[in-house]
């Protein structure tokens, strides 16, 4: 069977359509609170074949009733060709098994809710990607299977776990157990026009964000292109402004992690600044309400002078517009007045609790995390490595960028740092509270300190709950 989405149209009308949908906040707050669970793609060159199985061995293939479907959802990124490559890799397991599967691509700003509501229709898939914050808020009200041994069999076979990676599914942070089985490790590197910045005398990458938007401000030409590329918008990428905030030295929650402190002097100077940016026309318009591939086109289209992203705009620069990519360099996010924070998370594997058929994703858990598998699927996707044995895929020394998710990898900050990684952080950065503060300045004209007052509030209603 082949993998789909959610929809009836073509591939990859499919595909931009889904990366084009912004998730719904509101309904996905209130199933949050009901359920307690919580927490993109330009045409790309065809996927290699996927890789044959670990030494062609066969595998014993667990009972399934006649008529049953495996049913996996995966993660869409903004690579077709990586996406393809998950498809194909899950039949081609499928065909291996004599199991019948069906896969659907599903954009990932879409996955609280969809999974919020597959939980309350008991419709949830034998197995999914999530993120690891949501692989947190579920874990915590019991819909993942413990996956320990298979953590520590495929550890074995990778070579062993990334420290970020074995962090990421720490025991002590899930009750006791790991519930997921890390396939990347990710976070954004800073691109620049070069053919814009340099002829100005910016030759090096800014050490600040307000170097940045000093850059910005002597550079841009609106409308043509403007300097500051970044979403503040209720999508994944506007958390960036999360990370900013924790640059200027904000927190969102105390040590303990229990009480909200964005209350601040920090948080208020933050605000002032990038609100302060937004009204000076260093935004491209429309980024208030940017879905989660405004980056990605402001940057292709020539629109933006600076963009935070993974890998997804190199690979289609590669293949799609050389020109543009010869005109861009990367560098690592830059530093606030008290620090630089550059974030790295992982991506993971599960099995739900209600899955019918355990074992079988265990097998298929496995089987997507074969090393010659995951060498050829890092060449055309968006991530880092997770495992010692993927660090030597071609990709991580052909790309600037991927050498850069190397890097981060390695020796970037984990998690929510400095703030404490816990389920109360994770919702607040679902329900994106960071960039909906911006968004009541420079939309909804409140001061910086209702702003602030109100953003303080609703974040400890979060907190509260957890108690």
């Amino acid at each position: 069977m082949k993998g789909r989405t959610p929809t009836d149209s073509s591939a990859e009308e499919e595909t931009m359509q889904n990366l084009r949908i912004r998730f719904p906040m509101l309904g996905a707050l209130l199933l949050l609170l009901i359920l307690a669970v919580g927490a993109c793609a330009p045409a790309t060159p065809a996927a290699q074949e996927p890789a044959a199985a670990p030494g062609g061995q066969e595998e014993a293939t667990p009972a399934m009733a006649e008529g049953d479907v495996f049913t996996y959802w995966g993660g869409l990124i903004f690579s077709d060709a990586a996406n393809q490559m998950l498809v194909d890799r899950i039949e081609q397991w499928g065909q291996e098994r004599g199991v019948e599967v069906d896969v659907v691509m599903i954009n990932q700003n879409e996955t609280v809710q969809r999974v919020s509501a597959a939980i309350e229709a008991g419709t949830m898939p034998d197995a999914l990607d999530v993120g690891r914050g949501h692989m947190l808020l579920l874990s915590e009200s019991g819909q993942l299977e413990p996956l320990d041994d298979l953590y520590d069999e495929i550890g074995e076979m990778v070579g062993g776990w990334l420290p970020a990676a074995d962090e990421a599914t720490n025991p002590e942070r899930y009750g006791g157990h790991r519930y997921g089985i890390p396939f990347s490790l990710g976070g954004n590197v800073l691109y620049r026009r070069a053919d814009i910045l340099e002829p100005a005398g910016f030759t090096e990458p800014p050490a600040t964000w307000m170097e940045l938007a000093d850059m910005a401000r002597q550079t841009q030409k609106p409308p043509e292109y403007y300097g500051m590329g970044f979403a503040l918008s209720n999508v994944g990428d506007g958390n960036l402004t999360t990370t900013m905030l924790h640059s200027w030295g904000g927190r969102v929650a105390d040590d303990a992690g229990e009480n909200c402190t964005l209350d601040s002097q920090e948080t208020r100077d933050f605000l002032q600044w990038i609100t302060d940016a937004y009204n000076e026309g260093l935004f491209p318009p429309g980024v208030t309400t940017w879905d989660g591939a405004g980056d990605n086109v402001a940057y292709q289209s020539g629109n933006a002078i600076f963009i935070a992203n993974p890998g997804s705009v190199y690979l289609y620069m590669r293949d799609n517009d050389p020109e543009l990519a010869a005109a861009t360099k990367y560098s690592a996010l830059p530093a606030g007045p008290k620090m630089r924070v550059s974030p790295v998370d992982a991506n993971v594997r599960v099995i739900p609790t209600s899955s019918k058929h355990k074992e079988l994703a265990r097998d298929l858990l496995k089987y997507l995390s074969e090393p010659e598998f995951m060498k050829e699927y890092y060449y055309n996707a968006i991530y880092g490595p997770s495992a010692v044995a993927y660090q030597d895929a071609p990709i991580f020394q052909e790309s600037e960028v991927h050498q850069g998710l190397l890097d981060l990898a390695l020796n970037g900050t984990f998690g929510a740092y400095p703030d404490v990684d816990n389920p109360a952080f994770a919702e607040y950065q679902t329900n994106f509270l960071t960039p909906r503060m911006i968004q009541r300045v420079v939309v909804d004209g409140l001061s910086v300190d209702e702003a602030v007052l109100e953003t303080q509030q609703a974040c400890q209603d979060i907190y509260d709950k957890y108690k």
